[in-house]
C-alpha cells in the first residue's frame, strides 16, 4: 500500500510529464475565446487529453451542448474537478478560464495516475457559461454532482488567495419599449426608451446611498437607439445585483426593480426584466479541504497574499457557489503575477499565458490533486 507521500509524488511526476500538453491546451483556449453557451470548440478541446488517458467522456452532458463529463476510476471517494472555459464578451479570456480548464484536466490526470491506490473516482465536469449564464446551476438542476465527496477548481487572480468569499448575484436583461418619432419635426409623438434607462440609472445611483456596504448594483446599456434624429423606440441592457447572501439579495432586488419601474413610469415606456439565470449563491467553503489545499500549495512554494486590493478577486461571484451549497467544495485563487492588471481587464488576459501563468497552471493542478488525495485518505494535513 502506497503512503500519502508516495501517492503525491506520483501525481506530481505525472503532472510534470503532462505539462507541455496542458500548456498547449491553455494556449489554444486563450487564442480561440468563446462566450457563454457558445463554447462548442472548447467543449470538444478540453476533454481530448482525458479521452486519450482512458477517461470515459460524455459530450453534451445532461442535454447541454457545451457541457461534458469525463470519469475515471472506481474508488469510493468521488472527486469532482470543475473546468470553466467561457470567455468574456469583448474581453476574451480576461478572467483566465483557459487556465481553470487546463488545471482541472491536469489535476484529473494526476489523480487518475493513483486512482486505484488512493481509492478515488475522478470526475471532470465541463461547466459552460459561468460568466452570467449559470451553467453549473443548470447542471445541478439536471442531476449533476450527485454523491460527489468534494468538488474543486482553481481560479487565476493577481495573487494567491485560498478562500473564496463571493457575493450572491442575480443577472437580468432589462428592456424598455417606447415609440419612435422624428426628433426635430414630431418630438411630442415619441416615447423615449433611452430616457427610461437614464432615469433608472439616476435612481440606482441615488439608491446606493442607502444600500449596505457589501451591495453592488452595476450594468451596461447594450442598445439605446439607432439614429440621432429618431426618438429611440427600444433600449436594452444587462444588470447585476450583488449581496452577501441569497437572503440579502432577495431583499435588495425589489428595491432595484423599482428604479427600473421609475424609468418606465416617467417616460411612459413598457418595461421588461428577465433573468439570465437563477441567482448565484454565496460560497460555503469546506474548511478541512481548504486547509489541505493551503498546506499543499505552500509545499509547492506558493505564497498567500494578505488582504487588500490585490486579494479582492475572492469576492467575485460564481455559480460554483451553488455547487458549494449542495456538496463540499473549495474555490481557491492562484496568482499569475499580473499586478497592476486585475481580472476583467485586457491587460490581465495577456498575463493568462506565459511562463508565470504556466507555472500557476501546473501548481494549481498538483495542489488540487494532492487535496483530492488528502480527502480520499483522510489526511488532516498535507503529508
Amino acid at each position: 500500500m502506497c503512503s500519502v507521500d508516495e501517492l503525491k509524488g506520483a501525481v506530481r511526476e505525472r503532472t510534470l510529464r503532462d505539462a507541455d500538453g496542458l500548456i498547449r491546451l491553455s494556449e489554444r483556449l486563450h487564442a480561440d475565446p468563446e462566450t457563454a453557451w457558445e463554447e462548442h470548440r472548447a467543449a470538444a478541446m478540453v476533454p481530448e487529453l482525458l479521452d486519450r488517458a482512458g477517461f470515459d467522456v460524455t459530450s453534451g452532458y445532461l442535454g447541454l451542448d457545451t457541457a461534458f463529463l469525463a470519469r475515471f476510476g472506481t474508488g469510493p471517494t468521488r472527486i469532482a474537478l470543475c473546468a470553466e472555459y467561457d470567455a468574456l464578451p469583448g474581453l476574451s479570456h480576461a478572467c483566465g478560464h483557459n487556465l481553470i480548464a487546463a488545471s482541472a484536466v491536469g489535476a484529473a490526470l494526476g489523480l487518475a495516475e493513483v486512482a486505484d491506490d488512493a481509492g478515488v473516482t475522478v470526475e471532470v465536469y465541463g461547466t459552460p457559461a459561468e460568466e452570467g449564464g449559470g451553467g453549473k446551476i443548470e447542471l445541478l438542476d439536471r442531476g449533476a454532482f450527485g454523491d460527489v465527496d468534494l468538488a474543486m477548481m482553481v481560479h487565476p487572480a493577481p495573487v494567491d488567495v485560498a478562500e473564496a468569499r463571493p457575493f450572491a448575484v442575480s443577472h437580468s436583461r432589462v428592456a424598455y419599449t417606447g415609440r419612435s418619432a422624428h426628433a426635430a419635426a414630431y418630438p411630442e409623438a415619441g416615447v423615449n426608451a433611452a430616457d427610461a434607462f437614464t432615469i433608472a440609472q439616476v435612481a440606482i445611483g441615488l439608491l446606493r446611498q442607502q444600500l449596505p456596504a457589501s451591495a453592488r448594483v452595476h450594468g451596461v446599456v447594450t442598445h439605446a437607439g439607432d439614429a440621432p434624429n429618431a426618438i429611440p423606440e427600444t433600449s436594452a441592457g444587462r444588470w447585476y445585483v450583488r449581496a452577501e447572501t441569497l437572503a440579502e439579495l432577495a431583499e435588495l432586488e425589489p428595491r432595484v426593480l423599482r428604479c427600473f419601474e421609475a424609468g418606465a413610469l416617467a417616460t411612459g415606456c413598457e418595461l421588461s426584466v428577465e433573468p439570465e439565470s437563477r441567482p448565484y449563491a454565496e460560497f460555503r467553503t469546506d474548511t478541512t479541504a481548504l486547509e489541505q489545499y493551503r498546506s499543499n500549495a505552500v509545499r509547492l512554494g506558493r505564497t498567500f497574499a494578505p488582504g487588500g486590493l490585490a486579494a479582492r478577486m475572492n469576492r467575485a461571484s460564481t455559480d460554483m457557489g451553488n455547487v458549494s451549497q449542495v456538496i463540499a467544495a473549495i474555490h481557491p485563487y492562484i496568482g499569475i503575477g499580473s499586478l497592476p492588471a486585475t481580472n476583467h481587464q485586457r491587460e490581465f488576459a495577456a498575463f493568462c499565458v506565459g511562463a508565470t501563468a504556466h507555472q500557476a497552471l501546473v501548481d494549481g493542478a498538483v495542489a488540487l490533486a494532492w487535496t483530492g488525495i488528502d480527502r480520499a485518505t483522510g489526511s488532516v494535513h498535507s503529508a
